[in-house]
């Protein structure tokens, strides 16, 4: 799995019953999508990757569909590196299929997003920056409410668009939301590196949480192994429990 410097994402990662154990995660202000995205605002959500609109932002993405928002949904890469080696899962399966895992669980969430897809190489968001920043200015809309990956979540792709999606915002006029992914792997319970005073949450009821879960049920080419490499599912049970919570959270 892909590091950047301190925030390694490797082995098991924290487990979810220390974050569950962890007074303040309980305790984070709640907000409501009604108050963040107005009537007439466009929320407009930046995925380095299909599968991250889900596991981040899933529960608002209902919440805003609900609300009756514009909603757009801005995919970066189509996220083809995924299973270096496949001879099952070769990057352009891996693109079609991935972005049919997308089209397949915005359904089962009951979201009709406008999905724009940029085509960017997966795991080259770095190298590509000045190109993202480029394709984000002609998109992006002063007064857009926007949520992309936090820019410091350890996985370059996520980290590159969290930078890019900042600094067009600032430029644009946009209001910005920032959601941890790969953070709750890597981070400690009050880690110092996390922003937590910024940090609030959105509460899911049951019924959306379980439409999360059929949602990210859906992205099987990330669920699976690969018996061509022997490479362990992207997305093993570890990992999904802490994304898979009644609540999601976002740095503001």
């Amino acid at each position: 799995m892909d590091t950047v410097n301190d925030r390694a994402i490797i082995g098991l990662g924290t487990p979810e019953r220390d974050w569950q154990a962890w007074p303040a995660l309980a305790a984070l202000p709640r907000e409501r999508l009604s108050s963040l995205v107005a009537p007439g605002q466009r929320a407009v959500v930046v995925a380095p990757h299909p599968d991250d609109e889900v596991l981040g932002f899933a529960g608002m993405l209902i919440q805003l569909a609900r609300l009756g928002r514009d909603i757009s949904l801005v995919a970066v890469t189509d996220g083809g590196a995924s299973h270096p080696g496949s001879t099952r899962w070769s990057p352009p399966a891996l693109r079609e299929a991935r972005r049919e895992e997308t089209r397949r669980a915005l359904l089962a969430l009951g979201v009709d997003a406008e999905v724009h897809r940029l085509g960017l190489d997966d795991g080259e968001v770095t190298a590509q920056a000045d190109e993202l920043r480029d394709r984000l200015r002609a998109h992006l809309q002063p007064g857009d409410v926007v949520f992309t990956t936090w820019r410091k979540d350890g996985h370059p792709d996520h980290e590159a668009t969290g930078d890019a999606v900042a600094a067009v915002c600032e430029a644009q006029g946009c209001t910005l939301y920032e959601v941890p992914i790969w953070t709750w792997h890597w981070a400690s319970v009050d880690d110092p590196r996390v922003p937590w005073a910024r940090a609030c949450a959105i509460d899911l009821s049951e019924e959306q949480l379980e439409r999360k879960r059929q949602a990210v049920a859906l992205f099987t080419s990330q669920l699976q192994p690969d018996d061509s490499t022997g490479q362990a599912p992207i997305l093993p049970p570890n990992v999904l429990a802490r994304l898979l919570r009644d609540f999601e959270v976002l740095f503001r």
